[in-house]
């Protein structure tokens, strides 16, 4: 049977696409290339008895080789079933974190560190390690974890925040409402999930109010939590002046309907506090929906200081951001509509489960860069913590307005010179209309002699095949009647749809390899500390970014984070990168690339195509381990042009 440490090998080979090298397997199983070689060697003979090899290859790596399909998953089926996991053991550090919370949140008592440490195959040093990163992230619930001599470890906290702790990393983000019952399979079943489910729907719908699906999800989350945590004699502690006020709301009327409807099914019996816990959620996830966009409904359907708020962060996204969305009429009543439940679940401590957020974070980054803003409005204004699951939902708000934007820009008009005649002239025309489609109105060609006559008042530029001495009201494109990219380059950047040259972010007196940094803080230090002595940051530069990372942190995953001010700091854009010899730990991920991302004052370039470039590094694991590998400047540019960016 295989070794946790062996399973862990071979879980990395069976997701290879190519070979792997015992110094990756190393860093990932955290233990010396010599162990991981004389592991490979015990693997390779306990293969060779189920139908598996280990294949080394000179001077790349080793691979998994399978000769025989049903002996080999004969092997894996008996080692998990020998195991506490449904699949192989959690093996890395933020996966055995997140494994730890919902154990010990879920604990009817006290767990001894030793059974822990046994439960997932590793010492009592690698546990403390990963207890360290679970204590800081039940930080943010005001939760902290008791331990006793003899007894072991146990969960401590408000009963309220227990239960958004246990709502927020029980369905471990899944959209999928198959995955959310089985998430809680050791809870309730899912005949009970169904019942929740249905007597939601009834009565919300029945009291008009509306919830989204995901909103929807996590109501059923947080009442199947209560439902289990009543059947165990835990109750919320609310004040009796909220209860009262509460009370008078429609959502509390509801709410009541809701708990006599799964007492009557469920036979739970709720105390009358939970009904107001109930209502509570109802109010932190009830949504509005209304097409009126002008002013006086708009003031109709928000409170003045919301309007007022939401304004203010349409502001300063455009201020920082130059995303040209401040007058968007349907994203502020949009985010208006957002921050009033908002508010109500910053009041109670509640945070709203998001189970798109790292989807949002990859794909929509200058989206989630311009929500990091609006919690920046909402912290000085309210003193409101927004929690980055928030910041997401605001964020698919912001996105939605950038592709409106998109939409709405009118094409550029332009006139061609072309001295060359007609038909170099039209093979021009439909090369440019090929390539930037409705994005450019060509009115027209013309000859140099006659561009006197011609109106130039409605056109935003010419582009000539000739030089153009007369002066004009608009600006002149010189290209080649056979263009080539650099003319093509030259028209991108007029219309507005250039991006910068990617080398460009790239100096070489700012990419530091194989560096001997064991921390994020010691990272952050080296990397702030080189750009002031280039004189390219002030003092509060380092501060800026610590801001950015208290809303949320910059690790992607794929052993990449990609920190950067909370507002934009420098004179130009670029990037300070550097290489770890060792994985760190950055909040619950690991990280061994660090991209230390700086964005222009008032800059107009289009910061989502190079935030597209950098998803690469997120996205692209062989990549990383090419650039991790490399010791000169030389060889890091390489690799990068070697996988198409820059």
């Amino acid at each position: 049977m295989l070794t946790a440490r062996m399973s862990m090998i071979v879980r990395e080979l069976l997701a290879a696409d190519t070979t792997v090298t015992s110094e990756y397997l190393a860093r990932v199983i955290q233990v010396t290339s010599r162990t991981v070689r004389n592991e490979l060697k015990d693997l390779d003979q306990l293969l060779a008895k189920h139908g598996a090899a280990i294949k080394s290859v000179r001077g790349t790596g080793y691979q998994l080789v399978i000769h025989d399909q049903q002996q080999f998953r004969q092997l894996l089926k008996e080692t998990m079933e020998n195991q506490h996991f449904p699949g192989l053991p959690p093996n890395l550090p933020e996966e055995r974190v997140q494994y730890l919370i919902k154990r010990l949140l879920f604990a009817d008592g006290y767990i001894k560190l030793e059974a822990l440490a046994d439960e997932l195959f590793i010492s009592k040093s690698t546990l403390q390690n990963d207890l360290r990163a679970v204590k800081k992230l039940l930080q943010s619930y005001e939760i902290t974890l008791e331990k006793r001599p003899n007894y072991g470890l146990k969960i401590k906290g408000e009963e309220m925040k227990l239960r958004f702790c246990m709502a927020e990393y029980l369905g471990n983000r899944t959209s999928s409402e198959q995955d959310l019952v089985n998430s809680f399979a050791d809870i309730l079943s899912s005949e009970q999930i169904n019942v929740i489910r249905q007597v939601i729907l009834e009565h919300v719908q029945s009291s008009q109010i509306s919830l989204s699906d995901v909103q929807l999800q996590n109501l059923i989350v947080h009442i199947a939590i209560a439902c289990k945590r009543i059947q165990n004699g835990n109750h919320v502690a609310l004040i009796a002046d909220e209860v009262k006020h509460l009370s008078k709301s429609n959502e509390y009327q509801a709410a009541a309907k809701i708990v006599a409807d799964i007492e009557k099914r469920l036979e739970i019996a709720f105390p009358a506090v939970e009904t107001a816990y109930i209502a509570i959620h109802l109010l932190g996830t009830k949504i509005l929906s209304h097409p009126a966009l002008e002013d006086g409904e708009l003031q109709s359907l928000v409170d003045q200081e919301i309007l007022q708020l939401g304004m203010e962060i349409l502001e300063v996204i455009d201020q920082d951001l130059g995303l040209g969305i401040k007058h968007d009429r349907e994203l502020l009543l949009g985010i208006c509509l957002h921050l009033k439940p908002a508010i109500n679940r910053h009041r109670f401590g509640m945070n709203l489960r998001n189970p798109m957020l790292d989807a949002i974070k990859s794909n929509y980054p200058v989206a989630f860069e311009a929500a990091v803003l609006a919690g920046v409005v909402l912290k000085r204004r309210m003193e409101m913590d927004i929690h980055e699951n928030e910041l997401g939902y605001l964020a698919l708000h912001i996105g939605a307005a950038m592709e409106r934007k998109k939409l709405n820009l009118q094409p550029k008009r332009c006139i061609i010179v072309c001295a060359s005649g007609v038909g170099s002239a039209r093979l021009l025309y439909y090369k440019l209309k090929a390539k930037f489609g409705g994005t450019l109105d060509i009115v027209g060609t013309t000859e140099y002699y006659k561009l006197a006559q011609v109106a130039l008042h409605d056109l935003d530029f010419v582009i000539s095949t000739i030089p153009i001495s007369m002066q004009l009201p608009i600006p002149i494109i010189q290209v080649n009647a056979i263009l080539g990219d650099s003319d093509l380059s030259k028209i991108e950047s007029a219309i507005g749809e250039k991006s910068e040259p990617n080398g460009d972010y790239l100096r070489p007196e700012l990419v530091f390899l194989q560096q001997k940094l064991e921390t994020r803080e010691e990272v952050l230090r080296f990397l702030t500390g080189q750009l002031q002595r280039l004189g390219l940051v002030d003092d509060h530069f380092l501060q800026k970014v610590w801001e950015r990372e208290r809303v949320s942190p910059t690790c992607f995953g794929n052993l990449v984070a990609i920190p950067h001010p909370i507002t934009p700091q420098t004179d130009s854009t670029f990037w300070a990168i550097c290489t770890l010899q060792k994985p760190i730990i950055w909040e619950e991920k690991r990280v061994q690339l660090v991209c230390l991302l700086c964005v222009q004052k008032n800059s107009s370039e289009d910061l989502q195509k190079m935030y597209k470039l950098l998803a690469t590094l997120v996205d692209d694991s062989t990549l990383v381990q090419q650039l991790l590998k490399c010791k000169s400047y030389a060889s890091f540019l390489e690799a990068f042009y070697h996988q198409g960016t820059p």
